[in-house]
């Protein structure tokens, strides 16, 4: 995907003199931890991050050597494993044969549309309804592109079932999930570069409600603590957190072993791990004009902090809805709140980031409501390839030390 610089300026020529002003104040900030050898870390959040060619341009980073660690949720690990996003013919489910009780809300049935190669690899690992597949093919329909496997047939079943085989190799080899799947997994996904790599992406604790089985059985290959402290040593290293279209970060940044803005005291009290985000830079691309209210509050006059030594309410401090995640951002000296859509922040961030620090990015993300974004996003459809399992289960056999 070719860098299209009248699409980036069309996208800066979008957002906010603020919105400009904080991508530089974050790109600043992260050119300088690279300069001196330092960490990025992102946390992401779901459906737009993969919508928007987020994830996929985080991937880039991760193999340009930009960012070194990601922490994101189970579904995106789903899509990831299909390929990030896919075409899907969408179909009323009952004429062509599947149960209305079995059917989401709107009675829609959805086709994954695939080469013949992909769907001979899935028939030889699992039976196939092939008239189904022929009904579906025949009815009359709308093809889209939505986030990969998901609620398509074969691929949604397919990556369903294959993860039961992940978490089994996962608990054989003493590795997540994650990583597992990422050694089989197109090296433009996080979770392939990450295997790549040697790179940590690991899904947190909040997110792992989602993708059906997958984020089940990624919650099944390490214990919670386990998965905590991975988790936490993410954080810990790094010196910049970006935290881009995700809920709950404060239950990520806020964990069991974290004494700044966290609940680590004890951990710390019994001399067992911890780890401070004193000191570190959080930028968070947001939507919710809200999360500037507070900072800004809490900049001019320690309004958050205040309520908590108080035990103040802060909703009604601030006469905003407030989320958790406000809490320890705000308190944060060295938080950083970009306001403005991911789909035209990452690719400015990115962009300029790489520019500074002189790398060449291979690929390149746009909202996705523009002509470039669309074109992104048959790109990703045709190029990012579902995870490979011949790759997968032969490198985990090497690691289990059956070779």
């Amino acid at each position: 995907m070719k860098m299209n610089t009248e699409a980036l300026d069309n996208v800066a020529a979008g957002l906010s003199d603020q919105t400009l002003d904080r991508i530089e104040e974050a790109v600043e900030h992260i050119v300088a931890v690279k300069e001196r050898g330092g960490n990025v870390a992102v946390v992401t959040g779901s459906g737009p991050n993969v919508h928007e060619g987020v994830t996929t341009l985080i991937a880039t980073l991760m193999n340009a050597g930009i960012v070194d660690a990601v922490s994101t949720s189970s579904a995106v690990i789903a899509h990831e494993m299909g390929g990030a996003l896919d075409k899907v013919k969408r179909c009323p489910g009952e004429p062509v044969g599947v149960s209305k009780r079995l059917l989401p809300k709107g009675g829609e049935f959805e086709l994954t549309l695939m080469s013949d190669a992909m769907l001979s690899a899935i028939a030889d690992y699992m039976p196939l309804d092939m008239g189904l597949i022929d009904r579906l093919r025949a009815a009359d329909g709308k093809t889209i592109i939505k986030a990969a496997g998901n609620l398509g047939y074969p691929m949604g079943l397919y990556l369903e079932r294959l993860s039961e085989e992940i978490k089994t190799l996962a608990c054989a080899t003493g590795r997540t999930f994650e990583a597992i799947a990422g050694i089989g997994a197109d090296p433009r996904t996080m979770i392939g570069a990450g295997a790549r790599r040697g790179l940590p992406v690991i899904v947190t604790i909040p997110q792992l409600v989602g993708g059906g089985a997958i984020g089940v059985n990624i919650g099944d290959s390490v214990s919670l603590r386990e998965r905590a402290s991975r988790l936490a040593r993410v954080l810990d290293e790094a010196d910049v957190i970006i935290e881009s279209a995700v809920a709950l970060t404060q239950e990520v940044h806020d964990g069991p072993f974290e004494t700044h803005t966290g609940h680590g005291l004890w951990a710390a009290w019994q001399g067992h791990y911890h780890y401070s985000l004193e000191g570190k830079t959080l930028v968070r691309i947001d939507l919710d004009p809200a999360l500037d209210l507070v900072c800004r509050a809490e900049q001019s006059a320690g309004g958050v902090q205040r309520a908590i030594a108080e035990g103040l309410p802060k909703t009604k401090l601030f006469k905003v809805p407030f989320r958790m995640e406000m809490s320890g951002f705000a308190r944060h000296k060295g938080s950083i709140p970009i306001i403005g859509d991911i789909g035209g922040v990452w690719p400015l961030l990115a962009h300029r980031i790489a520019c500074r620090l002189g790398v060449s990015l291979d690929f390149m993300s746009y909202p996705q409501d523009t002509d470039a974004g669309r074109a992104m996003r048959e790109y990703i459809v045709n190029e990012i390839a579902p995870l490979d399992r011949g790759r997968m289960v032969e490198e985990a056999r090497g690691m289990a030390g059956l070779d």
